[in-house]
Order: structure tokens, then sequence, then C-alpha cells
């Protein structure tokens, strides 16, 4: 552009005034294009219709509450210049009047909203009096109608939905006596807010009349019902407040007052409106107290039904099945092997962190006491001072290596299989029986056998022989391959069944208490996460009876595993080894090593624990996330208060929809025409029709 032609261009601007070009972004641009056609004689690339719709409202979503074809209707607004299709700055305009949170300018006129009304409204919905008194406080009386601004005419369509419903509430209350029958009060509802509610509370509309003592709905019953529906975003706001404050998850109706007494300032939540949200929310948990899922069934804001998945699972082809049931067997198989590898890190450390005690405990546990002059040790603490006098640091770890070896599997398939048992008995509300949960610890310290075994023999013989070394001059150092070699495969596993009646009662105490050490304890819920001290704590106090239990079988196991010194004798089993020494040392003797048993397994579990969920929490499996969780609702998987902002035209084309079908239901709509709607049409259509 030359010098002169721009003066004239800034001269021209700066007289006429200039618009300024609608901004495109590359996503505006390859919505536009991905669907767009072009004019066969200009080539020029337009929407029309049918390709707005696709743009704005994709096939791949879902359109169970607000169909697809409802869509339609904002092709207007688009088309600004009434030509039937529009060009892509008219798709960019329409794209960023979306993006505005109000529009703020333009006026309506009554006539004009009339006729729209009129021609959208379905032909069987419950009429709607115009020329009601509260309708004339926005749009004036018959001979004083005026027009309304923006301002003015979304102040109205923010009642209307209000109006509609206590004019529908008295064409039902035909006896006047201010009740209506739970069928009428169905028809309401769903014709004045079925876009906007979950499939749970549509599909239970009829039961509010069970809040109260008669069979009939009171008109205060239905505008304490309106009046929760339009405040579902504080509802949820003061329910995940509560429940963040209880220590199971749950909260009650009281509690849900108080927490909302705090929170609000001017809002008020009546007893009427709290029963009826606690109504919905408990029909498949009546016991009182609810959690997220429970309320996530009344305050899903995605009005998807948890089992619509499910429900729609048989029209799905029989090969996606197929591959989705192999690729989940696959996933499943990853995921557990990801914690197998956690689990072996966790282990390693727990053990290590604890195994001067446990060496403590072995070196107990083999002293025999019959003959006077072989005790070594006294009790703990005169063991634990012993060793280091007379071996030094390194004797406190003498045969770690071996150990560590090996603890990192045998921690790593306990927790797995325990995870895995449990997971499989959890029901879909995330609770398991108590027995279920002593089944998956048991079968989890079953499966850790066939790796705990072998590792326990040979460290055990590690940890004997510094003793042995000081006791008999000229005792060989062996080491740990010369163990395995020494003692062969069916050596390895000497005295596995005294390991099985350790491990197994150990487990199924463990893990139970644990779990409910954090759930009862401590407060664990969906909404609360633990620290580290807390899990520390409940792994080492659930360490404690499970270890002081079992010390019996732990003492048999040991001496069963240990190799016979000189002159005494040796073992052939568990019911031998267990009469020999309650003939020889007494019932004290099983529990030799008891204390120093708790102080290591209670702190080992408590680090190995802590460290297995921290760093499952800190290391999370590459894809999972809480959507993987099973479906209970939005509340407990994506939240109206933490959902992302999400720019697509069809979420923003859908929040606009559900303004306008506040007004009526039918909005949008393909409808046939009405016989009178026929005689209205042009000459030339009605002769063609009756020609053909």
């Amino acid at each position: 552009m030359s010098k002169a032609a721009a003066v004239k261009e800034a001269v021209k601007e700066s007289l006429l005034g200039a618009e300024e070009p609608t901004q495109l972004s590359s996503q505006t641009k390859s919505r536009f294009h991905a669907n767009a056609i072009k004019d066969a004689e200009t080539g020029e690339l337009f929407m029309g219709p049918d390709e707005f719709v696709n743009a704005v409202a994709p096939a791949t979503e879902d359109y169970h509450k607000i169909k697809r074809e409802q869509y339609g209707i904002l092709f207007r607004v688009a088309d600004r210049k009434d030509a039937g299709r529009i060009s892509l700055s008219e798709w960019a305009a329409f794209e960023n009047l979306l993006m505005k949170p109000d529009a703020e300018t333009g006026s309506v006129k009554y006539e004009d909203f009339r006729q729209l009304y009129e021609l959208n409204k379905g032909e069987t919905s419950i009429p709607f009096d115009w020329e009601c008194e509260w309708a004339k406080l926005y749009i004036g009386g018959k001979k004083k109608r005026h027009q309304m601004d923006y301002p003015q005419f979304s102040q109205m369509l923010r009642g209307l939905q209000g109006e509609r419903i206590r004019q529908a509430f008295q064409q039902f209350d035909r006896d006047g006596d201010g009740f209506i029958d739970p069928e009428d009060f169905e028809r309401i509802i769903l014709e004045t807010s079925k876009h906007k509610l979950s499939d749970h509370l549509l599909q239970n509309l009829s039961s509010l009349c069970n809040i109260t003592l008669g069979s009939k709905v009171s008109y205060a019953n239905v505008r304490a019902f309106q009046n929760m529906i339009k405040e579902m975003d504080l509802v949820e706001l003061i329910v995940r407040r509560a429940v963040a404050k209880s220590t199971d998850g749950k909260i009650t109706r009281t509690e849900f007052l108080n927490q909302a007494a705090k929170i609000t300032r001017f809002s008020l939540f009546t007893p009427m409106e709290a029963d009826i949200l606690f109504h919905f929310a408990s029909l498949d948990e009546p016991s009182g107290r609810l959690g997220l899922a429970d309320f996530a069934k009344v305050l899903d804001p995605s009005w998807r039904n948890p089992l619509y998945d499910t429900e729609d699972a048989p029209h799905r082809g029989v090969s996606d099945a197929a591959a989705g049931a192999t690729g989940a067997a696959v996933a499943k198989l990853m995921e557990s092997s990801y914690n197998f590898l956690l689990g072996s890190v966790a282990g390693a450390f727990g053990a290590f962190m604890v195994y001067p005690i446990d060496l403590v405990k072995t070196r107990l546990q083999n002293q025999r006491g019959a003959r006077p002059g072989e005790r070594l040790y006294k009790n703990s603490i005169d063991c634990f001072q012993k060793v280091w006098r007379n071996e030094g640091p390194r004797g406190l770890y003498s045969g770690v290596l071996p150990q560590l070896v090996g603890v990192a599997p045998e921690k790593a398939i306990k927790l797995t299989v325990n995870d895995i048992v449990r997971t499989y008995f959890t029901n879909k509300e995330g609770k398991i029986y108590w027995g279920s949960e002593v089944l998956a610890g048991g079968t989890a310290g079953a499966c850790q056998v066939v790796f705990t075994n072998p590792l326990e023999i040979v460290k055990i013989r590690l940890q004997i022989q510094g003793e042995v070394a000081k006791t008999m001059e000229g005792t060989p150092k062996r080491s740990a391959m010369w163990i395995v070699r020494n003692l062969g495969l069916v050596g390895l596993y000497k005295g596995a069944s005294a390991c099985l009646l350790r491990d197994v009662p150990f487990s199924a105490i463990y893990f139970p208490t644990y779990s409910h050490l954090k759930k009862d304890m401590f407060g664990e819920s969906p909404t609360k996460k633990l620290g580290v001290l807390q899990l520390l704590t409940a792994g080492a106090i659930a360490g404690m009876p499970a270890a002081y239990l079992t010390t019996p079988c732990d003492v048999i196991k040991t001496r069963l595993q240990v190799e016979a010194r000189k002159g005494e004798a040796s073992y052939t089993g568990l019911r031998h080894a267990a009469s020999t020494i309650w003939k020889e040392e007494g019932f004290r003797a099983f529990f030799k090593g008891g204390p120093a048993r708790i102080f290591r397994s209670s702190p080992q579990f408590g680090f190995t624990l802590a460290a297995y969920e921290v760093l499952q929490t800190t290391l999370p499996y590459p894809g999972k996330t809480e959507s993987l969780k099973i479906p209970t609702g939005v509340a407990d998987a994506v939240s109206t208060l933490k959902e992302k902002l999400d720019t697509s035209p069809y979420s923003r084309s859908r929040n606009a929809l559900k303004i306008i079908l506040d007004i009526d239901e039918d909005f949008g709509k393909i409808k046939m025409p009405s016989a009178q709607t026929w005689k209205t049409l042009p000459a030339v259509m009605q002769s063609g029709a009756g020609k053909s």
C-alpha cells in the first residue's frame, strides 16, 4: 500500500470508523475447514445447517439429555445475514460470542420473542400464560408493551422456570388444596428441568411424596426441590467441605446443615431442602450417612447414569468387546508388574532399616536353655550389646545382602497379591467384607513363602555363624552361595510348613488391621489422604499383634531351619519340634524373641507399607488417573467446581442450550407441520403438494 493510500485509509477510518476483523485462531479455522463444504459456483467454503450441527455437536458426544438436532437452533444466531449459510468470518464471530460470559448488547421485542416461543414449544407442553402478572412486570401490560434490553431479558429468563413451575402446579391442583399427585409433579419437572438433571433424579421423581406422611406432593415440596436444583454448585461445595472433615468420608443431614451455615452468608438451606437432597441421595444407601458416591447420583453434572455405559455395552461389536478385554488384561498385568517393582523397593528399604533387630531376634530364638551355662544372652538388649562388642557394626548386618535380594520379591509378592485379592472382593461402593480382608492377607502370606523359605534358611545360618565362631574355634566361615549349594533345592524348603504356619496368620492379621487403622483411626477417605507419618504409625501398630501372636510359629520355624550343633538334638518336623521345645524348655520358650520380633516386624512393615504407598502416590503407574476408579458419578470423578475449562464449541453450545431449554423443553426439535401451519405455507408449496 502506497503512502497516499495509507493516509486516505486512515482519514476514512477516523471519519467513518472501522470494524475490527474477527480474530481467527488456528482451532477456529481447523474446525471450520473440517466441516465446511465448497460452493460449486464460487468455490467459497461455507457451512449450512447440517454442517453447522456437525461442527458444534460432534456425533461422538452424548445426546441422551439434549438432543443433537436441538443444537441447530443456534444456527440462527450464527447466520447473521439470514442467508441459510455461514462463512468463516461468521463462524469465527459465533465462536467469539460463545467465548464471552454474556453478549451484553441488543434488545428483544415481546412480539418477536412470543412468536419464537410459539414456533418452538411442544404441542403437548403444559401451557404457559404470558398475560400473567409475573410476565407483565417484565414486558408490560397489553397496551404498554416495551422492548427488553439484554440485562432485562436475561433476568426474566432466570425467573421464568420458577413461574412455569408455579403455573403448572396451579393447573394440576384442581381442588385447590395445595397438593398434586406424584405423577403430575414428575411431568412438571420433566418438562421444565429434564435437560439439567441426572438420570437418578429423573427416575425417582415420584418418590418425593415419601418424605411426608401423605401420598401427595405439596407446593412447599415443589419449591424446595426447585431451590435445591438451582443451587447444585453450592450444594456440591458444601458436601465436599463436610465430607473432607468427616473421619469416614460420610456425613449426615445435620452435618450438611451445619457446614452450610458456616459457608453461606446470605443463602439458607431449609430443613425441607436438606430432606429432599438426602432423600434422593440415600435411595440406595438408607443408612443416613452418605459419601460422595451417594451424592454424585444427585449432583452429577454430566447427567449420566453410572450404569449407562454398562447398559449400552450389549450393542457394541463383539470384536470391540474382545479387543477391549484383551487390552484391559494386558494393562492389568503391566500395572501389577509395576506395583511388584514398587513393592520390591519398599520391601528392601523396610528390611534394611530393621535388619539389626532381626539378627538379635534370630540369635535369641536359636538359644537353647536346657543346660546351665549355655545361655549366651539374657535378653534382646544384652544380645545387641554383645554382638556390637564382639563382632562390631558389620556383625549387626551379617547376612543382609541375601536378605535384601530375597526380601524384595518376598514383600513385593505379598503386597501385590493382597492388592489383587482385595480388589477382587471389593464391591462397587468400595466396601469389602472383613472376612475377605482376612482371606486376602492370608493368601498373600501363603504366596510369599515361595520366596521366604529359601531366603530365611540362608539368612538364619549366616546370622548364627558369627555366634558359632565365637564359641567354637576353627569354625569355617561359609558364604551364602555355599549354603545354597550345600542345602540343595529340597533343603532350601526345609521348614516350609512352619513358614506357612507363621506367614499366613501374620498376613491375615496384619493387612486387615492396617487397613482399618488407616480408615478408623486416622480417617482415611476418598477426600483425605494420609501423610507419611500416619502411614508409618498405622503400619507399625498393625505389626505388633501380628508379630507377637505368631511368635511360637516363628520359634519352631527357626529351630527347624538352623543347623544343629554337636550334642544338640535335630528336629524332624513341626510336631517333634513343638513337643521337644515344650518338654525341654517350657511354654515361655515359644515366645522367645517375642519383643525383638515386635521391634523388628512392627517398624519393618511400617517402613515397608509407608514406602509402598508413598511410591504409589509419587510415582503412579503411567497413564493411571483418578478417572480409572469405578465410576460412581461425576462427584467422584469430575467435579463441576474443579472441572477444567472446556473451550470446545460443543460444551459452550450446550451451556447456551441449557438456558434456552428453560423456556421450553422442545426448543430446536424438528416437528412435522400442523394443519394450521400447512395453511400458512406459500401457495406454490400447497399446489405442489396437491399434485404429487
